[in-house]
């Protein structure tokens, strides 16, 4: 997996970087949202206006198969001030003004699903219709005749070409993740406001441009190889890259879509940007102080008690305003870390599945979530899987989930007996979801030696003796 380092809740890192055998044709089904009281809706955030001009104009539908975190796309509508309408049936798609298709997860498991209910057909037929579509990573790959990943599996076969697994033999870590730039090909009208700006990918397989597809690609971008990053044939439109956690550039991504005759002037769609960018982790301890109240805190080893007479837990700030400002003031990535997650059922942690709905309602960057992803029996004896946990906080708006302990159990279980169960969390969520929406999250200790055969890990020399004279170290979880 690709690795990223996290910082404290007082500073920043850098980076470079609902399980689908329970869902049937009735999980599909989300219930109509609510029309707005209004018909004008104007938003305005950093640098970014939208406006949704009239009613009429204002409803998207979206076809949602019940994986992965579609809520942040949502929001991003609703921020946008546009309406939307869920696929219920073949004939809502075939039905609709614009459609936008967020895929999330597997291949194989999305094509069962699309298949199964009749939607790859109608799907089908809309864009070759013409219609106004948009496809969002997994909804771009699923364009394509098959795929390598868990197959071959057959695609919609809408664009010549199979999707394959990046090579990792040239030193490019698999999963590509991070904020990455894009070489504009063609006029593609959604990526005008793109210019310099990263935007972010998360995935392990791409399809590859060539002469067969040519007249399809309006994008591509380089991780190893050129890969395709978006296509534009008509009116359907589809990107690798999620532009609902772009930041204000990918908000201009799905506005130009929303809404095209809304464009002012064209502005420049090739920069500068030419390569994977380092970019900024806002990372927040959260746990629960004596009133109850989800609070952001720091300390020493879970000591995040004040030294007075009170000995309250630190208090410093409220997760969602500070998630939101540190968005605001230019990160490209929010982790939560619930550091009393490990005490008590995730699943029943109500106030941190609300930290992450209301933070993925303005904040349009990945968020982490991590603490106490496990699997768990409850005290009536029911028991979950980590999968289920995960899913849930999939569902409230993660992005991405942080194993902690769990993983270095799953990690000593298998240098012992060199057989891979399937059954850890690492596995039953990264099998579901995709190994990029899994990352371990480690506190490592360092353990000074006399000897290096003191241990059978691999030791380190020391730059300065330890504490009792020690010349080398090893690191422990």
């Amino acid at each position: 997996m690709e690795g990223v380092r996290y910082a404290s809740f007082t500073s920043f890192a850098t980076t470079k970087s609902s399980s689908f055998s329970a869902l049937s044709p009735s999980s599909i089904i989300i219930l109509r949202q609510k029309p707005h009281k209004k018909a004008l809706k104007s938003i305005s955030h950093r640098n970014l206006v939208i406006s949704a001009s009239s009613a009429s104009n204002s409803v998207v539908t979206l076809l949602d198969y019940g994986a992965g975190n579609v809520r942040s796309v949502r929001n991003a509508i609703r921020y946008l001030g546009f309406e939307i309408e869920d696929v219920r049936t073949p004939k809502d798609i075939l039905n609709a003004e614009r459609l936008i298709f967020p895929g999330v997860g597997a291949f194989a498991s999305a094509m069962d699903v699309l298949t199964k209910t009749g939607m790859a057909e109608a799907l089908c037929t809309y864009i070759k219709n013409d219609r106004p579509f948009l496809g969002i990573c997994l909804g771009l790959q699923l364009l394509f005749e098959s795929s390598e990943e868990n197959g071959p599996v057959n695609g919609l076969g809408l664009i010549p070409s199979v999707v394959g697994r990046f090579n990792s033999s040239n030193g490019f870590r698999v999963p590509h993740i991070g904020w990455n730039a894009l070489q504009v090909a063609k006029d593609s009208e959604i990526l005008d406001d793109i210019g310099d700006h990263h935007v972010y990918f998360v995935h392990s397989y791409r399809a590859m441009p060539s002469d067969d597809n040519k007249e399809w690609v309006s994008s591509t971008c380089n991780y190893g190889d050129d890969f395709i990053a978006s296509i534009r044939r008509g009116n359907a439109h589809a990107v690798q890259f999620h532009p609902e956690k772009s930041g204000d550039v990918g908000l201009s991504v799905l506005r130009r879509f929303l809404n095209p005759k809304s464009q002012g002037t064209k502005k420049p769609t090739q920069g500068k940007a030419s390569k994977l960018a380092k970019r900024v982790i806002a990372c927040l301890d959260v746990r629960t102080n004596d009133k109850g109240d989800l609070v952001v805190t720091k300390g020493d080893q879970y000591d995040v008690r004040e030294h007075t007479k009170e000995n309250e837990v630190r208090n410093l700030g409220k997760p969602v305003e500070l998630a939101g400002q540190y968005y605001k003031d230019g990160a490209d990535e929010v982790s939560f870390l619930n550091i009393t997650g490990f005490r008590d059922f995730p699943l029943g942690d109500l106030p941190m599945l609300e930290v992450l709905r209301h933070t993925s309602e303005n904040v349009f960057v990945p968020l982490t979530v991590g603490g106490g992803i496990r699997d768990f029996t409850d005290a009536n004896g029911r028991h979950y899987s980590s999968l289920e946990v995960a899913s849930e906080y999939f569902r409230s708006g993660a992005d991405k989930i942080s194993i902690g302990s769990d993983a270095v159990y799953a990690g000593e279980e298998y240098i012992k007996t060199k057989v891979k169960t399937g059954n850890s969390s690492l596995e039953q969520i990264s099998r579901v979801y995709g190994n990029q929406a899994v990352v371990v999250s480690i506190d490592p200790r360092r353990v000074y030696l006399k000897s290096p055969n003191d241990v059978q890990f691999k030791t380190i020399s020391v730059t300065k003796p330890g504490p009792s004279g020690e010349e080398y170290a090893w690191y422990q979880c």
